[in-house]
Formats: C-alpha cells, sequence, structure tokens
C-alpha cells in the first residue's frame, strides 16, 4: 500500500489516478498516523512552496516524512514534493524551511546569453539525460526519453551525485534526485503518459520489495 500525503493542495487526484492505474493500492492520508502501515509514502504537488511547507507543518507531517525517510523507507515527491526536500525555496521570498534532507536552495529560471529570452515557466515536454543509469526509479525508461514538465522554480542541489537526471532548459538543472531510499521528480510522471507510468510502476515494485 501507497500512502499519498494530502495536504490540502498539489495534483493528488491525477497522481492517485495514475498510481492506481499501474495497480498500486494507494490511500490518501493527511496525518501521519494514516502513514502506518505503508509501504512507501508520494508527496505529489502543485504550488507555491510555502503553501506546501506551511499545510504540512499544520498537519504534523513534516517531522512524520523526516523520520519516514530516515527510517530508510521509500519515498517519492513530485514536483514541489521534489523541492520540499531541500533547505529553502525562493519563490516569492519564501520564509518556509524545506526538509533539508537534500542540502542546496530551491531557484528560479533565468535567461541565459544562449536563451536571453527563455520562457518562464517551462511548460511542456522535454528530455531526461540519465546521470545514474542504476537508479530503480528509472529501470526500463530510455535515456533521452520526455516528460512533462510545469515549473518556475527548481532545486539546485549542493552535492550534484544526488541528481539523477539532468534537463537542459536555461542551462542544465537537475530533473530528479536519488539517494538509497528517497526518489524525486520535478516533471510529472503522472502526466507524462508511457515513461511516466512505468516510472510509478517502478516507485511500486521499489516499495513492495522492501516490505
Amino acid at each position: 500500500m501507497l500512502a499519498l500525503l494530502d495536504y490540502g493542495a498539489g495534483n493528488i487526484r491525477s497522481v492517485e489516478k495514475a498510481l492506481l492505474a499501474v495497480g498500486a493500492d494507494v490511500r490518501r492520508v493527511a496525518s501521519p498516523e494514516g502513514m502506518e502501515g505503508a509501504d512507501g509514502v508520494v508527496l505529489p504537488g502543485v504550488g507555491a512552496f510555502d503553501d506546501c511547507m506551511n499545510a504540512m507543518q499544520r498537519q504534523a507531517l513534516s517531522d512524520a516524512v523526516r523520520k519516514w525517510i530516515a527510517e530508510g523507507r521509500p519515498f517519492l515527491g513530485i514536483c514541489v514534493g521534489y523541492q520540499a526536500l531541500f533547505e529553502r525555496s525562493e519563490e516569492f521570498n519564501s520564509c518556509a524551511l524545506g526538509l533539508g534532507v537534500f542540502r542546496g536552495p530551491v531557484v528560479r529560471f533565468q535567461p541565459t546569453p544562449d536563451e536571453p529570452h527563455l520562457k518562464i515557466p517551462q511548460i511542456g515536454w522535454n528530455q531526461i539525460e540519465l546521470a545514474r543509469p542504476e537508479c530503480p526509479l528509472f529501470k526500463g525508461i530510455p535515456d533521452g526519453s520526455y516528460f512533462y514538465f510545469v515549473h518556475s522554480y527548481y532545486p539546485n542541489p549542493a552535492d550534484h551525485n544526488v541528481a539523477a537526471t539532468w534537463t537542459r532548459y536555461g542551462g542544465r538543472f537537475a530533473s530528479a534526485a536519488w539517494r538509497d531510499n528517497v526518489f524525486a521528480t520535478q516533471f510529472h510522471p503522472e502526466k507524462s503518459q508511457g515513461n511516466g507510468l512505468r516510472l510509478l510502476k517502478n516507485f511500486v515494485e521499489i516499495a513492495e520489495a522492501r516490505r
């Protein structure tokens, strides 16, 4: 069973439908108690970093997620759920603290000399470069595959070794991260058709294998 964290925002329904489509047993949870008995936890997200972090703090989910991760249990963050794993965000003069699982800030895209008219936010399909092909989340997903992105901000890991994939948009950024039991993507697997469903199926298998 996967616990899908419901903090009152984000695209929880579309993530839930995608997980059900790959055969997962999914439970929406809004408290630490709801995570009990789960094989894995998924934190989805659409919207502002502060809204996500403040809601999780109110629902006592922040400490519960940190504890879950520290215990070595499978975790998947999506979009803002990925950004939440970092220390802080530059979004709208953000004041909320992130979970601090990974060191580094969440920063905004900036135009570059090569792309002076870079469109922000990035909305649409873009390719991934597999930084660590051994990452089990990307089993069966070829290098150069396309995924769907909607974001103006992205994490900038202090340790680039946590990057599982890179994507080029106004430069290169870590579009997915992986360390031990923690997996996270800036793109939306639930909106990424076949590749996205394969990724979610991989996470379901990871969670089931660690029972």
